[in-house]
């Protein structure tokens, strides 16, 4: 907790530092790069854990890899189209990487990745230039008609197709600072609490009922996050199926 008499540094939290001693700082490696490996790990053993016993009778590792898949199919097919099973393993990879990345810096001394501008950044680039891709491959040259506006006068088409594009590239921005702002403000705001917590407990008897009410907000918060960590990765992840049924349909 980074609180030092009666100040409180909430932003320490997302400083990067090497693991791994001598070896992570001479390659650059940081926590913030070893949670992302442990975010893949959690996202393959997933699947491959929880399938592995194929039971007629799922347990509840099984049941909810099943889960977990029907859902993700379900929305990759209702919001793209039939062609969203091309792009279900895309977007249920991108779903439960993020998803681990915000949950697991919830616990104690965990790093939450995604609060970086330049991961979240990454991603967003990454399902940018996907979706670009994919709409240039199903429709060629003509792709570039989802910048002119049906029914539009042709005078006004030199003043709406820059807005369109200009739009079209609005989408790096609004996808990658939504996930980042959220994460980065819901771990300051219980970084503050606690803080404030620990403050409070240590600042005699008299204070204790006061502290004891702030863990309790404080427990609320840490299931509000969770509930926030949940709803950004699902955000995330159905507005990669909008960008690409735009794509595959042009409208």
């Amino acid at each position: 907790m980074a609180a030092q008499g009666s100040s409180i540094d909430a932003m320490s939290q997302f400083e990067l530092h090497p693991v791994f001693g001598h070896i992570g700082a001479e390659i650059g490696f940081a926590q913030s790069d070893l949670f992302m490996i442990i975010a893949a790990l959690l996202t393959l053993g997933l699947l491959w854990i929880g399938m592995s016993p194929r039971a007629m009778v799922p347990g509840r590792l099984q049941s909810a890899a099943e889960m977990a898949y029907e859902a993700m199919m379900s929305m990759c097919v209702d919001t793209i189209g039939p062609e969203g099973r091309a792009f279900f393993p895309f977007v249920f990879t991108l779903f439960f990487f993020i998803l681990f990345g915000n949950l697991l810096g919830v616990f104690p001394l965990f790093f939450t990745f995604t609060s970086h501008i330049t991961v979240t950044l990454a991603l967003t680039l990454v399902v940018f230039f996907l979706s670009t891709g994919v709409g240039l491959y199903y429709h060629k040259l003509h792709f570039f008609s989802y910048f002119v506006p049906q029914g539009v006068p042709a005078v006004l088409l030199p003043l709406l197709v820059p807005i369109e594009i200009l739009s079209y590239l609005s989408r790096i921005i609004s996808l990658s600072v939504r996930l980042f702002a959220n994460m980065m403000a819901g771990h300051v705001m219980l970084e503050v609490f606690g803080a404030f917590v620990v403050m409070l407990a240590g600042a005699g008897i008299i204070f204790w009922i006061p502290s004891a009410l702030s863990e309790a907000v404080l427990v609320a918060l840490i299931g509000f996050e969770i509930l926030v960590a949940t709803l950004q990765a699902y955000v995330f992840a159905i507005l990669t199926c909008i960008y690409l049924h735009d794509a595959v349909h042009l409208h």
